[in-house]
C-alpha cells in the first residue's frame, strides 16, 4: 500500500543511531545517507527515510500518529523496544507485550523516537 514512509527530525545523527538500532533488531541494515544529508532504510516492502524538514522549520511529531513496524515474532518486538530506549527513544504506554482487539491477538511495543514521533513494533501471531 505504501511507497516510503518519512519522519522529519532536528537531529539527524541522534535519529539515525535510534532507527539504526531499533530497525537492526527487525533485520534491516543501518540506513544509508543520501546527498541531501537524508538518511534512508530500504526494505523489499517500500522505504523508510528521515529528513530535516525542507522548509527550515523545526521538526515536528503527529499528534495521534504512530509508524508500525512489523516483527517476525515476539522476541524480535522486545528486543526492538530495548534497542530504541538504549540509543534515546522513551517507552510509551504499556509495556512490551500482548493485546486484544477486533484485528485478534497482537504482541505490541511503543516508543517515542529522539524527535518525539510514535513508533511501535508489532507482531501478528499465527
Amino acid at each position: 500500500m505504501f511507497s516510503h514512509v518519512m519522519l522529519g527530525t532536528d537531529d539527524i545523527d541522534a535519529s539515525k543511531e535510534f532507527y539504526d538500532a531499533v530497525l537492526g533488531e527487525l533485520g534491516i541494515g543501518p540506513g544509508k545517507v543520501d546527498p541531501k544529508g537524508r538518511v534512508i532504510y530500504m526494505h523489499p516492502g517500500g522505504l523508510f527515510l528521515l529528513t530535516r524538514p525542507i522548509d527550515g522549520k523545526p521538526a515536528s511529531c503527529a499528534n495521534g500518529g504512530t509508524i508500525g513496524f512489523g516483527a517476525s515474532n515476539s522476541d524480535a518486538v522486545d528486543k526492538w523496544h530495548a534497542a530504541g530506549v538504549a540509543h534515546g527513544g522513551t517507552a510509551v504506554e504499556d509495556p512490551p507485550g500482548y493485546r486484544e482487539n477486533a484485528f485478534g491477538k497482537l504482541y505490541l511495543a511503543y516508543l517515542r523516537d529522539p524527535a518525539g514521533n510514535k513508533v511501535c513494533a508489532l507482531y501478528r501471531p499465527d
